[in-house]
């Protein structure tokens, strides 16, 4: 009884253990020196290596009573098209719980109420669900028509289906869609042969932390000997800067490499790339080293799994250059210069060829990081569409690889072959198509189909590297116009509406990280206090570095997919301390500092045994500010506020700062979902659509550029000009714009669109690597002009999300390089799913043309061995002009 009633006094004045100023505080949290609040959560420290925390939806391995859940024939996510889950209430009688019968494809979400009166779910109690669902539409569709199409499109074979299983948000469900390891799926019966599919599901609720007196515990128990030694009169940096050593610890394989997080044992090429340029090189250079030579294969670095099958449409494999790069500055290793020095240059070589468009001088494909297409891109874009796209954060990759390319063949005595000229292109790229007048930011991407638009979308990774790596030519501020919310800085804004959370209404605290890097860069007091506060309270309350969070609550839990100690999470927390309060910034011959304190922040920082190259240093940052005042090394005052990278032995550094604060701002808002994104229809002289809920006006787009207004759901079009494409984008009344809808053409028929078989005897040819690697093609044409050409093709080999098999090929005509096709994956063994290519823009004059269509060495795909589709014919039609 006296240990309840004390409990209860404690839980009573705990807002009086912190301390008695804040880091940070806004509406939603404040941010203490030792510990967070917010609302009836708590965080607290109780040591340099022990903290507490009550926020329970952190440690419940992801539990939600809420159940979000998708059918998948054969393992693929085919039943409905991202955002349209179902869903049930866990509300158990008994330990036990029997769902309603759903329908594979049905679009309306579950009927089961979420009682907000049922009884609570203990830690360690079980729930038994049979899950129901009725096939018959999929096996009536078997027997008329031989077949079945999903409302994702993907057509399932009556001789191909070999089982329904179910994939979701609530552990032991996962997000995970494949269709090889099926002893790890939740494969759905049948025994009664009734077409009623069931399968018993067992959900438990477990605490992933020891509990005392109801508050979950990070203690730490890893060795972090070796490493650097940081302390202040913060206590909240300095525990979370010792669970995030340990962490990544945690983190590392036995073979030496980094892993992506608690839940992803892979190595990656993006997140360890990311992680190793935050700060990893710096504090663990052989483990970065190992992740990176991972990630190499016959010479190149290897693009991760992704849309269409991987590269090209994916395109951000080269950030491991910019993480190679970061590992010499570390730690001045020549060998290592040269090797990843070669290892960039030939695969520099590939993209050059397959990725680059001469007219923008931008590269083509997937925006980095934000990999999962539906999360940030509009519906309808299919894999080739992705890889036409030019995304912000992909082409300040490439822009920084020709700049660090100059760089190493500079200091290896090589020939630089126009490196910098090349980043020149794409920086021009950039400024020139990316840049939004009215927002003041870069936008996400150009995106469309034969014409491209501007997605006007902010898009935080891309903008915070264009700061880091001088990629912007404008003269603003960038981590001042981009918005941020109270929570921290979304990946996108506007988000999605009917979009599940991850990319989407997520903040990820790497991104964090960066943008709080750049906003050191910039000057920006503000935008650094409110991304440490972001970071900060994030992983002190949930006593982790957390994959994700939802953007408009904070919360860990809601995200589709998340895991603890994610790398790159783990890598932006110890960037807080390496990059902003210690400003290091590491150079190719010295290692420069430049903190920014904000005052709250104000201590003496210490840094001891830190290792640069020979060096071992002990740094310390004194007082608060955005500029040195005085900076001494071994006693010894300097004005150049660095050290040599010739440095060897044991040294002390101190830096005191000048005592300003409060320079800059922050663009804060609220979390704003835009209007859906139309459905349009051409319907001969007159294009159609569907009333969008919010939506004040329409916006029409001709061949990429705005053309009109209106606040009908149709508008009149001329169709005696050629071949015209016409989009349509919704704007609600607070001037928050759709995506553009997927494109319409007018005039677009059998006289104008000219199809030249590749076949005379079949109706369609197989490309391999050894068979058709040279495809000829007679073309007539009927007058001078500017034509779009499109293959009809197949690929089967692998799923529209995943993968890693793209069919790649060139295009010359006339025996002058066109460009590069891009076949992508349409669907595992969907060969009879036919679709088009890329379209490339030729200049024709009238009369015959020979179109080559080659597999040339520099077509080499992520899989090497598979670079197969089945080709039917081409297309040509006329451009607009």
């Amino acid at each position: 009884m006296l240990r309840q009633l004390f409990f209860i006094f404690l839980i009573a004045v705990s807002v009086n253990i912190f301390a008695q100023d804040y880091l940070y505080k806004n509406d939603k949290f404040t941010l203490y020196s030792n510990g967070v609040k917010e609302g009836k959560f708590e965080s607290k420290v109780i040591s340099p290596q022990k903290m507490v925390s009550n926020y329970s939806d952190a440690f419940e391995q992801g539990f939600s009573r809420f159940v979000r859940f998708k059918f998948c024939i054969n393992g693929e996510d085919n039943e409905n098209p991202s955002g349209n889950d179902h869903t049930f209430y866990l509300n158990p009688i008994d330990g036990k719980q029997t769902t309603s019968i759903y329908k594979f494809g049905a679009m309306e979400e579950s009927e089961d109420p979420v009682d907000e009166e049922s009884a609570p779910i203990e830690f360690g109690q079980k729930i038994v669900v049979k899950l129901r669902l009725d096939m018959s539409e999929v096996f009536n569709s078997f027997g008329k028509m031989g077949h079945f199409k999903t409302n994702t499109g993907s057509i399932i074979k009556k001789d191909q289906f070999r089982f329904v299983s179910v994939s979701g948000g609530t552990p032991p469900l996962n997000w995970t869609f494949s269709n090889d390891n099926t002893d790890e799926m939740f494969i759905m019966k049948d025994d009664d042969n009734d077409n009623i599919y069931e399968l018993d599901i067992t959900f438990k609720k477990e605490a992933v932390r020891k509990l005392e007196d109801n508050f979950f515990v990070w203690e730490l128990v890893k060795n972090t000997n070796g490493l650097p030694k940081y302390s202040s009169d913060i206590p909240i940096v300095e525990a979370l800067y010792n669970l995030s050593l340990e962490e990544m610890l945690f983190d590392i394989r036995e073979d030496g490499a980094f892993m992506a997080g608690l839940k992803w044992e892979g190595v990656w090429t993006r997140d360890i790339s990311y992680s190793i340029i935050l700060s990893l090189a710096a504090v663990n250079p052989d483990a970065s080293k190992a992740s990176l030579m991972a990630k190499v294969k016959d010479g190149m670095i290897i693009q991760d799994t992704g849309t269409g099958g991987s590269w090209p449409v994916s395109t951000d494999r080269m950030v491991w250059a910019l993480a190679a790069w970061e590992i010499f500055k570390v730690t001045g290793d020549m060998d290592w210069l040269r090797s990843s020095y070669n290892i960039i240059k030939k695969t520099a070589e590939y993209d050059s060829f397959n990725i680059f468009d001469n007219k923008t001088t931008l590269v083509c494909g997937e925006s980095s990081f934000l990999d999962w297409r539906e999360q940030t891109y509009p519906r309808w874009m299919d894999p080739k569409d992705i890889y036409t796209s030019k995304n912000l954060g992909t082409n300040a990759v490439h822009y920084r690889v020709y700049t660090i390319l100059d760089e190493m063949a500079e200091l290896l005595g090589e020939a630089k072959t126009g490196y910098a000229e090349v980043a020149s292109e794409i920086k021009e790229g950039v400024n020139n198509y990316l840049w939004s007048d009215k927002h003041q930011y870069f936008g996400q991407y150009l995106y469309g189909r034969n014409n491209l638009a501007l997605s006007e979308r902010a898009e935080a990774l891309g903008t915070a590297l264009m700061v880091l790596y001088n990629g912007s030519k404008k003269d603003v501020k960038l981590t001042e116009t981009l918005p941020v919310t109270d929570y921290g800085v979304p990946c996108i804004f506007p988000q999605i509406p009917n979009m599940p959370n991850y990319h989407n209404n997520g903040i990820w605290p790497f991104v964090v990280s960066y943008y709080t890097w750049a906003a050191v860069k910039e000057n920006n007091t503000k935008a650094v206090e409110h991304g440490l506060a972001s970071i900060f309270r994030a992983a002190g309350l949930f006593l982790t570095n957390k994959e994700n969070m939802v953007a408009n609550n904070g919360n860990c839990l809601g995200t589709e997919i998340n895991s603890d100690r994610q790398l790159w999470s783990v890598a932006g927390n110890l960037a807080a301390v390496y990059r902003v309060l210690f400003g290091m910034e590491f150079k190719s011959d010295k290692l420069e500092f430049n903190p920014l304190v904000p005052k709250t922040y104000q201590s003496v920082h210490k840094l001891k045994d830190f290792k640069y190259r020979n060096a071992l240093l002990d740094i310390t940052v004194e007082g608060y500010g955005n500029a040195i005042s005085e900076f001494m090394v071994d006693g010894k005052s300097s004005n150049e506020y660095y050290i040599p990278g010739d440095l060897n032995g044991k040294h002390t550094i101190t830096i005191r700062l000048n005592g300003n604060d409060g320079f800059g701002k922050i663009n804060l808002v609220n979390t704003v979902f835009a209007p859906e994104t139309p459905g349009v229809n051409c319907n001969g002289e007159l294009i159609e659509w569907k009333k969008i809920d919010n939506a004040k006006e329409y916006h029409i787009y001709k061949n990429g550029k705005y053309f009109a207004s209106t606040v009908r759901n149709s508008y009149g079009i001329l169709t005696a000009t050629g071949i015209s494409e016409y989009q349509v984008m919704s704007i609600d009344k607070d001037g928050n714009s759709s995506f553009l809808s997927e494109p319409v053409y007018s005039n677009f028929v059998s006289e104008n669109v000219l199809k030249y078989s590749v076949s005379q005897d079949e109706s369609y040819i197989t490309l391999s690597r050894d068979k058709n690697t040279i495809v000829t093609i007679d073309v007539e044409i009927a007058e001078d002009g500017k034509y779009y050409a499109d293959f009809c093709y197949a690929n089967g080999n692998g799923p529209i999300n995943t993968d890693n098999k793209c069919a790649i090929r060139t295009l010359y005509v006339d025996d002058k390089l066109a460009g590069t096709v891009v076949l992508a994956q349409r669907g595992t063994n969907l060969w009879d799913n036919w679709g088009y290519s890329n379209t490339l823009c030729l200049d024709l004059k009238k009369g015959n043309h020979q179109f080559k269509l080659e597999f040339n060495k520099l077509n080499q795909n992520m899989n090497i061995d598979v670079n197969k589709a089945l080709l039917k014919h081409v297309r040509v039609y006329p451009k607009n002009q």
